[in-house]
């Protein structure tokens, strides 16, 4: 089985990046071969690893053609396209559509991004590339359920798979707080790439709440900030955070981890962590990989209402506020597992089960299958007519 996968891919700072580089190894460690198609944005020159063997800059549709034309002429059976509108060139990432009409080999399209409301761009290029692809991924029943009911997406196309969890070495809570300086505090923790969807302002004003009550609380805000956001308008959004924490009087109670994170780092930062928050503004958030991560080192996890947490903490895996935006809610949902090691306990009990169900080796195993059947069957979807045609 030889397989391609066109996505961002590390050194570029990303988190479809990250996730294609876990599925990549960890489909490779079952025996495939597996190479990468790797996106890279404007100006950027990336020492890619050898697995990458062709380079696609974004913002130049003809490379995304000429992608195809070296699939199709190379030992390639099946690609996996990795969908995020942000990623591909082109208005909504259209020009990922020329790369599915020029390629002969059969695809399968994992989603990281469906929304209930598109515009109509946003909906024909997910609504094409889903026709034409030979079966296509999500990773939550309700993504799954958007996918035919808004994209029209034939339900056996559709195949719901978790978003992997990395093996991180459990590690004692109180050792690694003594290790990095924490002894004492209790720690709050956000991760990942930093900027305004991210809903920072609020995991601060939370804090806020908090820290009268608590003043040995630690509010960990942990990952640099996205590397697009950085190139468009420096550290603005970073220093209007510090200037909040500022304002509010918490220096002693928020700090900034501004660095992007290895995994084992990130591992000793969420054990060390009594409660994750995922603070997020975007109601309609299909996949969050930081929560999910959250979830596989069984945290007890606080977060706002956005569609992947109600889907993964539900059955009382972690608490969920009822809006978006109200910090002080947060806040009191805190407390609550501050107050009580008992539903502290249970939370991360449950987290943890889930988690084990959710390990990298047991995605890449279904992944697998999935592309054996489309191997075996030797079909694509529709082929490359108007709806890989797009405003």
């Amino acid at each position: 089985m030889n397989i391609a996968i066109l996505s961002t891919y590390p050194p570029r700072e990303c988190g479809i990046a990250s996730f294609s580089k876990d599925l990549k190894d960890n489909i490779a460690k079952m025996g495939k071969n597996v190479k990468i198609l790797a996106i890279t944005d404007n100006g950027a020159n990336y020492l890619y690893p050898a697995e990458v063997i062709f380079e696609i800059k974004q913002d130049d549709r003809e490379d995304f053609i000429g992608a195809a034309h070296f699939v199709n002429d190379s030992f390639i059976d099946v690609v996996i396209i990795e969908h995020e509108y942000g990623i591909f060139g082109g208005m909504d990432g259209k020009y990922v559509l020329d790369f599915a009409a020029h390629l002969k080999k059969p695809f399968i399209l994992t989603t990281h991004t469906v929304l209930p409301s598109p515009n109509f761009r946003q909906k024909w290029i997910l609504r094409g590339l889903g026709s034409a692809a030979a079966g296509v991924v999500c990773m939550t029943e309700r993504s799954a359920e958007l996918l035919w009911s808004i994209y029209f997406i034939p339900k056996d196309k559709i195949y719901v798979i978790p978003h992997g969890v990395p093996h991180f070495t459990q590690k004692s809570r109180e050792k690694l707080k003594e290790i990095y300086g924490y002894t004492g505090r209790t720690i709050v923790s956000t991760f990942g790439l930093i900027g305004p969807g991210k809903g920072i302002e609020n995991g601060i004003k939370c804090i806020g709440e908090l820290a009268s009550r608590h003043p040995d609380i630690l509010y960990l805000v942990l990952g640099e900030t996205h590397p697009s956001l950085v190139k468009k308008y420096g550290e603005t959004y970073r220093e209007s955070l510090i200037s909040l924490v500022e304002h509010m009087h918490l220096e002693n109670n928020v700090e900034f981890i501004n660095h992007y994170l290895s995994l084992d780092e990130l591992g000793d930062y969420l054990y060390m962590t009594d409660v994750y928050m995922t603070p997020y503004p975007n109601r309609n958030q299909a996949v969050s990989g930081t929560l999910t991560y959250a979830v596989g080192c069984g945290r007890a996890i606080v977060s706002t209402p956005y569609d992947y947490a109600l889907e993964i903490l539900g059955s009382g895996r972690g608490l969920i506020a009822k809006s978006t935006n109200n910090h002080i809610e947060l806040a009191s949902l805190i407390e609550n597992i501050i107050d009580s090691p008992t539903l502290k306990r249970s939370l991360e009990e449950r987290a943890f089960k889930l988690g084990k169900t959710m390990a990298w080796t047991n995605v890449a195993k279904q992944y697998i299958n999935l592309l054996g059947l489309v191997i075996q069957s030797g079909v694509r979807g529709i082929e490359y007519g108007s709806v890989l045609q797009v405003p």
